[in-house]
């Protein structure tokens, strides 16, 4: 993964831009190997797996925290042993780089 997403922080996308093209979010996923592209390259997902509900749970209490200092919000669904992680940039229908920011420090979040 690469170290300058993990250090960037989230610039405010106000919307009326548009979003990455198909072909720009595949030139960008070399950052966030751990990730796929979703619905014709509008979306990030990734599926994590965790020993049980509690390990699962504070991830997600972490990736939450993440989120709110960034401004910046998943969609999240969790359960026994598992998360997944869906980032895209909701008032532009697509992804943004600021997607590839948040997936590769919700990776991070992983490691530490």
């Amino acid at each position: 993964m690469s170290g300058e997403f993990c250090t960037r922080s989230c610039v405010p996308c106000q919307g009326g831009i548009p979003p990455l093209s198909e072909a720009e979010a595949r030139a960008l996923m070399p950052q966030v190997p751990e990730w796929t592209l979703a619905e014709g390259g509008r979306r990030l997902r990734r599926r994590i797996a965790f020993p049980d509900f509690r390990t699962a749970l504070a991830f997600v209490s972490r990736l939450g925290e993440l989120a709110e200092r960034e401004g910046h919000h998943p969609d999240i669904s969790f359960g026994w042993g598992w998360a997944e992680i869906v980032w895209s940039t909701h008032e532009i229908d697509g992804l943004h780089e600021n997607d590839f920011i948040m997936a590769a420090r919700t990776s991070r979040l992983l490691d530490g």
